[in-house]
């Protein structure tokens, strides 16, 4: 095979590195996909968003009443119980452990740490959720009842609430007030807040109702709705996937019908911003009319996020809208959107309480969206222009149309184990950055080697043929000056 070559100022040729090195590395990064993807089985993260704690307060004068439901897999993770089935009668045989460990993690208190009186009530087991965003699962449902010490008021409390977020780290617990007799211009629910842990220190991060202070409130559940739609994308990997998919052909140049040659760097990050942009206009769009009650057709909505997908990955193979791929991320974004405005649905909030957190919500979406971007960008425009891109795209691109080949037919009613391998990817998200941003150095560390050393052979060569150039002149005699044809 002939060696790469390019000529340096002067005349010297210089050889570049080879073909060899290169499939050396992109072995090493087959095996290190290969290394991730046996990790899989052994990982509980999922394509589905992870399921939360909702916690619906009511406040009168006397008291509070709380509408709780808990994802039973994460009773069973904190409780340690083995629930079976899920069913009734498996909460039933465990009734009594389940709601010793409610009442010693839910503590509610004054201002001043007066403790209140906390009653629990029924323990109900249910299906709920949908599979576009959530997937069904087993829930628990039940009512507290939360007393405060005598004189103490009810629109002032620490919620005092750690269950299940001290057993589960991933956990959130949604915070919202249902109805408030104390507030004869109550309008609405609205969000408080999120329970969950600091991922930094790892504690628990309670959280204050503050009912007469109604900015702080509004502030606390703005804030929260923020980081409920990043937490939406960070764990919906199917939405994840969409995107990066239709991203992949972003820095390439079609002809032909085929992806040939890259384009300039300042243009990809146009595209690339502009695919993005699409998808947000879209999503926004539907996730407000679903989240004001635009019926929503689930089985056709899920299907339809598997078939974008599957779209996505063919494009990225073979060009099948170049130049496009913005009104396309548009128009699957619509899609996408209404699987987003499950998540607000399961709020009932109303009027201004449900634009504030649309807003929130849809910004924490855009914000993860443009992080996920923001890291994947860089890798994949050096890698383009490297020359070591196409199998790499189209490694990719297969292995996420098999993904979502395997959730089309699940979606459709056919259990399928690519599609379960598939709820699992999200799992090497992390591996796989890691990987491209690796292996995107190592080729920029090469590439700004071989330049380096363009000049250095360039230069020896010049001064190994000075010498015999120098023995070859011979003196000439000057005669009379006549002047260069122009």
């Amino acid at each position: 095979m002939t060696a790469l070559t390019t000529r340096a100022p002067g005349g010297a040729v210089v050889a570049l590195p080879g073909p060899a090195p290169r499939r050396a590395l992109l072995t090493v990064l087959a095996l290190l996909v290969a290394a991730a993807a046996l990790l899989l089985p052994m990982q509980l993260a999922s394509a589905h968003v992870v399921p939360y704690t909702t916690v619906q307060l009511s406040v009168t004068e006397e008291q509070v009443t709380a509408e709780v439901s808990v994802p039973l897999d994460d009773v069973e993770a904190a409780t340690g119980t083995d629930l079976g089935n899920q069913q009734q009668a498996d909460v039933d045989a465990e009734a009594e452990t389940i709601t010793d460990y409610l009442a010693s993690t839910i503590a509610p208190t004054t201002a001043d740490g007066e403790a209140w009186d906390v009653s629990i009530g029924d323990l109900t087991a249910s299906t709920t959720g949908d599979a576009a965003t959530t997937g069904y699962y087993q829930q628990l449902t039940t009512t507290l009842t939360l007393t405060p010490p005598e004189d103490a008021s009810t629109s002032q409390f620490d919620l005092g609430w750690t269950a299940i977020v001290d057993s589960v780290a991933t956990h959130q617990v949604l915070v919202v007030l249902a109805a408030d007799a104390t507030d004869p211009d109550f309008s609405g629910a609205r969000q408080l807040g999120v329970v969950a842990r600091d991922t930094v220190t790892g504690e628990v991060q309670g959280l204050t109702v503050d009912l007469q202070d109604g900015a702080t409130a509004q502030e606390s559940g703005f804030t929260a709705m923020v980081a409920l739609g990043i937490s939406h994308i960070a764990e919906g990997t199917d939405h994840q996937l969409f995107l990066l998919t239709l991203l992949l052909p972003a820095p390439l140049l079609a002809a032909a019908g085929r992806w040939s040659g890259t384009i300039a760097p300042r243009r990809t990050v146009r595209r690339i911003l502009s695919i993005t942009l699409a998808f947000t206009v879209g999503h926004s769009l539907t996730l407000a009319l679903g989240a004001l009650g635009l019926p929503v057709p689930q089985a056709p909505i899920e299907a339809l996020i598997a078939v974008s997908i599957l779209v996505a990955a063919v494009h990225a193979i073979r060009p099948l809208f170049p130049r496009r791929e913005a009104l396309i991320a548009g128009a699957f974004g619509l899609i996408h959107g209404l699987a987003f405005s499950e998540t607000l649905r399961d709020l009932d909030l109303t009027g201004g309480r449900l634009a504030a957190a649309l807003l929130g919500f849809n910004l924490g979406i855009e914000i993860m969206q443009l992080i996920v971007v923001a890291v994947v960008l860089p890798p994949l425009v050096v890698l383009a222009r490297a020359g070591n891109y196409r199998r790499l795209r189209l490694v990719a691109a297969v292995l996420t149309g098999i993904a979502a080949i395997g959730w089309l037919l699940a979606r459709l009613g056919i259990a399928n184990p690519v599609a379960d391998l598939a709820d699992r990817l999200g799992t090497v998200s992390i591996p796989v950055v890691i990987v491209l941003w690796a292996a995107a150095l190592v080729i920029g560390l090469r590439a700004r080697s071989a330049r380096r050393r363009v000049p250095s052979s360039a230069s020896t060569t010049a001064r190994r043929t000075a010498p015999s150039t120098a023995r070859r002149q011979v003196p000439v005699t000057p005669g009379p000056r006549s002047e260069e044809p122009s």
